[in-house]
């Protein structure tokens, strides 16, 4: 089973043979969520989730569109 190191915690995360670029995994150890940028070899970099193309999907976004956070 192919491994790499997580960035956060220096340990080392096992990855699926099956894994491709841009696939998301977790460190056993430390719990962040990391996504494989490099295949051969195996490199991993913290995942962050980008920002909502639709300004509706989140909190801010519905409240600049005159939207309470329940939807009204």
């Amino acid at each position: 089973m192919p491994t790499s190191v997580c960035p956060e915690c220096d340990e080392e995360v096992f990855v699926d043979a099956e894994s491709e670029q841009g696939d998301r995994v977790a460190c056993d150890e430390c719990g962040s969520r990391l996504v494989i940028v490099g295949l051969d070899p195996i490199e991993m970099d913290l995942y962050e989730e980008s920002e909502p193309d639709d300004p509706t999907e989140d909190e801010e976004g519905l409240e600049a569109y005159g939207y309470d956070k329940a939807g009204y």
